[in-house]
């Protein structure tokens, strides 16, 4: 297995890693600000009132997403044994 091919798996991997991540990060930032905006309304600094809102964010976005995120994953790992196989790797 060449090094080109290596940096090519790495870089498959990143990416793959970064798309499934990227959507539950981006509702937590974009939740977190309005939590901000809002504790800084109305002068509220508890701090349950920014950790609460942004996990339910997150894990109902995690939820919603499931589906893309495990069709994601299968393609991934079907590419990642493809590649192995050609190298005799794989099984």
């Amino acid at each position: 297995m060449g090094h080109e091919t290596l940096l090519d798996l790495a870089k498959q991997t990143l990416v793959t890693a970064l798309m499934i991540c990227a959507p539950a990060l981006l509702v937590g930032m974009a939740v977190g600000l309005m939590v901000s905006f809002f504790q800084t309304v109305t002068s509220l600094q508890e701090q349950t009132l920014t950790i609460v809102p942004k996990m339910l964010a997150v894990l109902i976005t995690i939820v919603v997403l499931m589906p893309w995120i495990l069709s994601t994953l299968r393609e991934f790992t079907a590419s990642l044994f493809r590649n192995l196989s050609a190298f005799g790797l794989g099984a």
